[in-house]
């Protein structure tokens, strides 16, 4: 919060989100996080959590990324130990290029299923299998690395 201590307030949202401008970047402080306008906000979470909503989230100007519902932006990344997925932008420094590039309407549909598969076991009756972990995961990166539809991935592995 200290860096944005004597800030002026330069956007003050209907819903409570409170912008603050500089030459290198902008200042966000809410209690909701996701789509700006035509940007998606993605917060590094804080190790401890903490306990309170309201979070200062700053990205500075060359951060912010294109984003439309027709080029294909986004990957997936899918964290199998803590059970999570969340999508990246093309531009992010980190990718590899492994991971299939989608719209952000196939994006969303990915996510959804995958984090199905992350949470729910019922999926998983059809199949023969030891351990179910690592059939989830060989299923989800067939779904992060290649075009197959989810229909077409399960029934390669039954």
């Amino acid at each position: 919060m200290d860096a944005v201590n004597g800030l002026k307030i330069q956007f003050d949202s209907k819903s409570g989100s409170k912008y603050y401008y500089t030459k290198s970047g902008m200042y966000r402080l809410s209690n909701h996080w996701g789509r700006l306008a035509n940007s998606k906000w993605r917060l590094k979470p804080l190790e401890p959590e903490t306990i309170s909503k309201i979070k200062l989230g700053y990205a500075a100007w060359e951060n912010f990324y294109p984003d439309n519902a027709v080029e294909e932006l986004y990957y997936l990344e899918a964290n199998h130990q803590k059970k999570t997925v969340n999508y990246q932008h093309k531009n992010n420094p980190d990718y590899d290029k492994k991971a299939v590039l989608r719209t952000s309407f196939e994006t969303t549909k990915r996510i959804k299923q995958i984090r199905n598969l992350f949470n729910l076991t019922s999926w998983a009756k059809y199949f023969e299998y030891y351990d179910i972990d690592l059939l989830r995961q060989k299923i989800i990166n067939e779904l992060i690395f290649t075009n197959k539809s989810l229909e077409e991935i399960k029934k390669e592995f039954l």
